[in-house]
């Protein structure tokens, strides 16, 4: 049942041990360079994931991030997230001007937003076929390499969020495959999509969209499909 997230957190750890290697070898220069091109390839991955299929109104996602984003900026998720980092960089790290804290918000987000964390960890639970999650931890181990490489070690903490919150979508599969099918999938995913788009901003270093706040969206969006079904 847990296969695969283990899988998971092991290409992680291991991804950032490789990264905290190569990255203290490498010129400043180099590690921007590092980040620029792990923000191209996100943004190309969360373009393709945010376009939706011909079948989906694109309405639900667009509600479903807009009201997502209200609701976590009321909320305070990203406050939250970055208070959790603060707690753990102040914690483990003695320096100043340490990027724990950012790395292990960072991390969280980029491994964790993505469909194939909600598909395949309820593929996992309900069959024990971990293949999807196997392709995830092969793509987020890489990432790691780059991200620690820029930011440092706190990349290996997002490991904990991989494994409480893919652990619980293994444990609870039979409930969320009864909800997550047709539509409602297209729109968790075509939502995932934006939000990794979001990501690419900040690694970019661009804007910072404040992802965390938008974390409602992926319930927003398919619970949208759901509602509008009530009525057909």
């Amino acid at each position: 049942m847990f296969t695969g997230t283990f899988i998971n957190v092991g290409t992680v750890l291991l991804g950032t041990l490789i990264g905290i290697g190569v990255g203290r070898r490498l010129p400043q220069r180099m590690q921007q360079r590092v980040m620029a091109g792990l923000g191209l390839l996100t943004a190309v991955i969360g373009m393709s994931l945010a376009l939706p299929p011909h079948d989906l109104n694109f309405l639900y996602v667009l509600g479903g991030v807009l009201l997502g984003g209200l609701i976590g900026e009321a909320i305070g998720i990203e406050r939250w997230l970055e208070r959790l980092g603060d707690r753990i960089q102040h914690t483990v790290s003695r320096t100043e001007h340490s990027t724990v804290s950012e790395a292990f918000v960072t991390a969280s987000l980029l491994f964790c937003v993505g469909p194939l964390t909600i598909v395949g960890s309820i593929q996992n639970g309900l069959t024990g076929d971990y293949q999807a999650l196997a392709t995830k931890a092969l793509l987020d181990g890489f990432a790691a390499i780059a991200l620690s490489a820029g930011l440092g070690w706190g990349v290996g903490l997002s490991a904990i969020t991989i494994l409480v919150l893919q652990g619980g979508l293994s444990l609870g599969a039979g409930a969320f495959d009864t909800i997550l099918r047709g539509q409602a999938l297209a729109a968790l995913i075509s939502a995932g999509g934006v939000l990794i788009l979001g990501i690419s901003l900040k690694l970019l270093d661009l804007v910072d969209v404040k992802v965390g706040n938008f974390l409602p969206a992926l319930v927003l969006a398919p619970a949208l499909v759901g509602l509008v079904s009530l009525f057909h």
